[in-house]
């Protein structure tokens, strides 16, 4: 379960050779935008998390956290990330390059309205050195996701 199954994944698609791997570790918001030279909001970080005993996804912009009073009014629970060793099992990935593609059975995936703001951002592809450039559309249909979410804050752009 790595970078070669989002290959595989994008591989369906005519798209494998969009997966972009680095020689340096891009497994934080920080270290992948250096390694993409990029502003750091435009990666598409995954949160994993336990919600009913199942593990949910939550793709934000690099420079959204998660709002504990928006997250439980979501999802009818308190956000509890996962283990690095729950992500691994019920995911498919480490931490470092949890990413919305590909993943295991059960696993539902929800994006953050934080990403709706850019035309292009760049998830993990499954290991803490890779990444793809989607498009909000694109994003969309290969993440599979279930719905768009409001459950962060500190992204906002603010006008004086």
């Amino acid at each position: 379960m790595s970078i070669e199954k989002v290959r595989d994944f994008f591989s369906t698609f005519g798209m494998a050779d969009r997966v972009l791997e680095f020689d340096t570790s891009s497994a934080t918001v920080l270290l992948a935008a250096k390694a993409l030279n990029c502003e750091p909001k435009r990666i598409a970080k995954t949160l994993s998390f336990l919600v009913d005993d199942r593990a949910i996804l939550v793709v934000t912009a690099g420079d959204a956290k998660i709002d504990n009073p928006k997250f439980k009014a979501t999802f009818k629970t308190k956000a509890k990330m996962l283990t690095p060793d729950q992500a691994e099992e019920l995911v498919g990935y480490a931490v470092g390059g949890v990413c919305p593609f590909a993943v295991n059975d059960d696993v539902k995936v929800y994006l953050d309205q934080s990403l709706r703001r850019f035309e292009t951002v760049f998830p993990a592809c499954g290991s803490s050195n890779s990444a793809i450039e989607l498009t909000i559309p694109e994003l969309e249909k290969y993440a599979a996701s279930t719905e768009w979410v409001d459950v962060c804050k500190d992204w906002q752009e603010t006008t004086n």
